[in-house]
């Protein structure tokens, strides 16, 4: 019986530290991958502040690179807004070391951001897409939801 418990226990731990995630809209979220490396978003202007990789202390790894489309990139060089247009896009690589952990990606829709984080990095399986709630909670505190910078003054 104290075996039966303490195997209950340990399942019960591992499965609340376990990273199951939340893809909402994993269609959606396979066609975003496709898009991104179709319009070959390395080649995207860089975020401001994140002209070089950069350390980070976010759930995105230990170190990012951040980029984003021309559509948010105009908007960066232009006059002052309140949102972010439709039709931005930001990607950021999420790297351990020199090892590309994930993927993060964001696409400003017009019901809003659509998030998509891929882990495998391969083949761009989704963990989290859609609008999960562990994205959504944590980038509000964010300009029109993107914490990495802010609005242009």
């Amino acid at each position: 019986m104290k075996q039966l418990a303490t195997t209950s226990a340990l399942l019960l731990i591992t499965l609340s530290l376990c990273a199951c995630g939340d893809d909402q809209e994993p269609e959606q979220a396979a066609q975003l991958w496709d898009r991104i490396h179709a319009e070959n978003y390395r080649g995207f202007a860089r975020a401001p502040g994140y002209e070089t990789r950069q350390p980070s202390d976010t759930a995105h790894s230990d170190a990012v690179d951040i980029y984003v489309n021309a559509t948010l990139a105009d908007a960066l060089a232009g006059e002052p807004i309140s949102s972010w247009p439709v039709g931005s896009l930001i990607v950021k690589d999420g790297f351990s070391g020199d090892d590309l952990d994930l993927i993060a990606v964001m696409d400003k829709r017009s019901d809003g951001w659509f998030y998509a984080e891929y882990t495998d990095v391969e083949d761009g399986d989704a963990l989290y897409s859609g609008k999960p709630d562990i994205c959504t909670d944590c980038h509000s505190s964010g300009a029109d939801f993107v914490r990495a910078f802010g609005f242009p003054q």
